[in-house]
């Protein structure tokens, strides 16, 4: 009698199967495999037991649910076929390949490394395997077709042209193409084989690292799946889904083929590993964003615009993100690994922007950059030099070791980076007048002596001027209904959160309501746009008197770049509401409600508002020159008055920290009933030059006693000189692929010699980051540097450079070029 596989359309029938004698003793041992087919059974959907099997148990075929324990085995249901009961028993025995064994109770180790692995092995038998079986005659495969060139739908359907990566990179949630090439002509009737997605040394399927994509019949929304779209002789082409929670990350693929007696798998091949990332054209994924021209800008325009300086004197700076350049996606994965942050978190925006708002500062964690406010940057490169995100990227993963020196708008655009890269819609948002609330209580407390003067031992907040960070569009499934959308992230390291220096993400919306109690770091990110400005005076007694209020001075105006050009888009009113309106004092107070404390009662403590008015005007100035600063008090009553101002003006950090005090300055002014009166006073150039600062930034403060009511009036303002530019000129065929000279020029107009000059050259798409040191450049004499470049990338580009000295730093210059496409022969 045969041994026979009683399954309904058996896979394996037509091949050999075991003939066992029904001799007994040694004689039963003594078997061979038959050398024509068994015949089928009568019925044809026979089921035996709980399996299917010979009907003479043979040692030459073992059952696939061998060492299956009783509960794990699977049984008939109802209305399923052989052949869907048979996926089911390949299903198990293929999942065992994701497990690893450890004794005892012992934990998986932590996979947190992209970059480590731990091959798959290439057969898995099961059982002993029997004398002259050649799994070669089994359905293998030869080879793999990825379409992974930038031209190949796959890259084009998922915007992953523009990467400067072999590999397949792809957007989860979302269809792609393969094509495998067998030994031999595919029959689903007899073969079975599934694709497998592996990253990280230690996989499991439960924690998403291990993904056994199963064949099917049509792809359903949500989940892995491979579809057979094509077969033609000896190939399958498969049209394959990933799961829009997908882990964000590179992946190692296999194709593993079941045969009776075990699983034959494909070998590491590394041009088969496929880049998946998150899809913001995808409506089940987290970062959705449903507006196409907001896509184009968020998440694949590569330069953006960096808007600094001062309220009334904005100034700009192109940013090349550069996130599709050679090494950067593998950079940002990098980054990642060395947060140790695990694998199975990786495909959480949530998450994947906390861990990058920490990384990008090197604070407490060894990340990319170095912050340095002091002035001092010996040991590396002043942040104004940096024109781009790529070199201190690519730098941080050569060196493992962190980058020197970054500042605010350095952070936001490295952090930007990061994101745009891994498919995170994101944007650097600039906060003017941006606080720095150090006690946590919501308001900016500037403590007065009795004189008038700042006291800067028990002044513990600080204004900057202004503040960049980012912002990331995501869901947020943590939070109440209505608060996805932009999140605040910010990787300057200002404070610490949760054992670490990061900020966010804190939903914009939140903010904007006063909702602080909603995770992560909401009070931070609402004192900075929020606060009101407290005016104190410590009297010698203890006590302290509140003087004045004032609650425009910040969050004075929040920006960002327009969708598709390079200007300035207010978005002030996304994160509160008009000053003087009701909702806005309403989310003042929920704020405060939540849990935020406020020790000075600003409420009836307040003195009368003063009949004398008093502010100040500083004229546009430019590095080297003289400026005028023009005090103008007003009297809006029918007395008369004295005061007594003073006025200190100070060289500070962007920041709001002082550096040292140039000039001061005390003068008394008679006011008559119903008057005004002006007092100008000249800021000589001598006076500032030989203690600026990285931006040239100068703060005035002024106060002033009415000396017939001990009324205190008290005003602040910054300027920001004017500098000069750099002249970039291009001449030359701005075409793909043909070379182009860039000229990059520039003229010294101050008084003294500039010393150890380096000057910064970068283009997305034209070049690659380079730079070029000039010893001196002596007073109004001009150099000139020139650089061949060959651009790669057509349409509208960017050229961006910068100038760093030891005395002149933030001297910019950009040209826009359009690059032609390369004629077709």
């Amino acid at each position: 009698m045969h041994g026979q596989l009683t399954a309904p359309d058996c896979p394996w029938e037509g091949r050999p199967s075991c003939q066992a004698t029904q001799q007994p003793g040694p004689a039963r041992q003594k078997h061979s495999l038959c050398k024509a087919r068994p015949p089928r059974p009568s019925d044809g959907k026979e089921w035996v037991g709980t399996s299917w099997h010979c009907r003479v148990p043979c040692p030459s075929f073992r059952s696939p649910f061998e060492e299956v324990p009783e509960e794990h085995r699977p049984s008939p249901r109802e209305g399923t076929s052989g052949g869907e009961c048979l996926q089911d028993l390949v299903k198990l025995r293929m999942s065992e390949t994701s497990r690893i064994a450890f004794g005892g109770r012992r934990a998986v180790p932590p996979n947190n490394s992209n970059a480590a692995e731990d091959d798959l092995p290439t057969l898995e038998p099961q059982g002993v395997m029997p004398r002259g079986v050649n799994l070669q005659e089994f359905l293998n495969v030869t080879s793999i077709h990825l379409f992974k060139e930038r031209w190949d739908t796959n890259k084009v359907d998922h915007h992953t042209d523009k990467y400067e990566n072999n590999k397949l990179i792809v957007r989860r949630g979302q269809s792609f193409y393969i094509q495998i090439d067998f030994n031999r002509p595919y029959d689903p009737r007899r073969d079975l084989f599934r694709v497998e997605y592996v990253i990280g040394r230690y996989p499991q399927e439960n924690k998403g690292t291990y993904i056994p994509v199963p064949i099917v019949s049509e792809l359903q929304s949500g989940k892995w799946g491979a579809k057979i779209v094509m077969r033609e002789d000896r190939s399958v082409r498969l049209s394959i889904q990933s799961s829009p929670e997908c882990i964000v990350g590179k992946f190692r693929m296999y194709v593993a083929v079941w045969t009776p007696y075990g699983i034959i798998r494909t070998s590491r091949n590394p041009e088969t590993d496929t880049y998946i990332l998150f899809n913001p054209w995808c409506e089940d994924d987290a970062v959705y964003l449903d507006n196409e021209k907001e896509r184009e800008e968020y998440v694949l325009n590569d330069i953006g615009v960096i808007f600094y300086g001062e309220v009334n004197d904005i100034k700009t700076r192109s940013w090349s993100y550069g996130q599709f350049e050679d090494g950067i996606l593998d950079t940002c994965l990098y980054v990642m690994d060395r947060a140790q942050m695990d694998l199975s978190g990786r495909g959480n925006p949530i998450k994947v922007s906390r861990v990058g708002s920490a990384m990008v500062n090197a604070k407490d964690d060894e990340g990319v950059l170095v912050g340095s406010w002091d002035n001092i940057y010996a040991y590396g490169v002043p942040p104004s030099a940096w024109t781009g995100s790529v070199d201190i990227l690519l730098e941080y993963q050569s060196s493992e070791n962190p980058v020197r020196y970054g500042q605010c708008w350095v952070f936001a655009g490295v952090f930007n980076t990061f994101l745009r890269c891994l498919g995170i819609p994101a944007r650097i948002v600039t906060n003017y007048f941006s606080a720095h609330d150090n006690d946590a209580n919501l308001q900016m407390d500037i403590f007065l002596e009795e004189d008038g003067n700042v006291n800067s031992k028990l002044t513990k907040d600080s204004v900057w001027n202004y503040h960049c960070w980012n912002e990331a569009w995501m869901t947020r499934p943590d939070l109440p209904v209505g608060f996805g959308g932009w999140q605040a992230v910010d990787s300057t390291p200002q404070e610490n959160s949760d054992g670490m220096y990061r900020c966010g993400p804190a939903s914009v919306q939140a903010i904007k309501h006063g909702h602080v109690c909603f995770q992560f770091d909401a009070p931070f990110v609402f004192a900075e746009v929020n606060s009101d400005l407290i005016y104190i005076t410590a009297k010698k007694d203890g006590t302290h008197v509140v003087e004045n209020v004032d609650a425009t001075h910040i969050g004075k105006l929040i920006v960002t770049k327009q969708i598709g050009g390079d200007g300035m888009m207010d978005i002030t009113d996304t994160y509160k509401f008009q000053e003087g309106q009701e909702e806005e004092r309403l989310a003042l107070e929920t704020a405060l409600m939540y849990g935020a404390k406020k020790p000075l009662n600003t409420e009836g403590v307040m003195k009368s508002r003063s009949k004398v008015d008093m502010d100040f005007e500083v004229e546009n100035a430019v590095l080297g020159k003289d400026l005028k600063l023009t005090i103008t008090f007003r009297n809006n009553s029918h007395n008369h008055y004295t005061i007594t101002a003073y006025l200190s003006a100070n060289i500070t950090f962007y920041t709001g920290v002082s550096k040292a005090e140039f000039k001061k300055e005390t003068f008394d002014v008679t006011l008559e009933p119903l008057s005004f009166k002006k007092e100008a006073v000249l800021i000589q150039a001598g006076e500032y030059m030989g203690q600026l600062l990285e931006q040239a930034s100068l703060h005035f403060f002024v106060t002033a006693r009415i000396n017939e009511t001990r009324d205190v009036l008290a005003k602040q303002k910054s300027t920001v000189l004017t500098i000069p530019k750099l002249i970039i000129k291009v001449r030359g065929a701005q075409v793909v692929g043909s070379d182009m000279i860039v000229t990059v020029e520039f003229t010294n107009p101050l008084k003294e010699t500039l010393r150890n000059v380096w000057i910064h050259l970068d283009g997305p798409g034209i070049t690659r980051p380079v730079r070029k040191m000039f010893r001196e450049i002596r007073p109004n004499s001009t150099v000139q540097w020139e650089e061949v470049c060959r651009p790669w990338v057509s349409g509208p580009r960017k050229l961006i450079a910068s100038m760093s000295s030891d005395s002149l730093r933030h001297v910019y210059g950009e040209l826009d070029v359009q690059i032609q496409r390369r004629p077709s022969m």
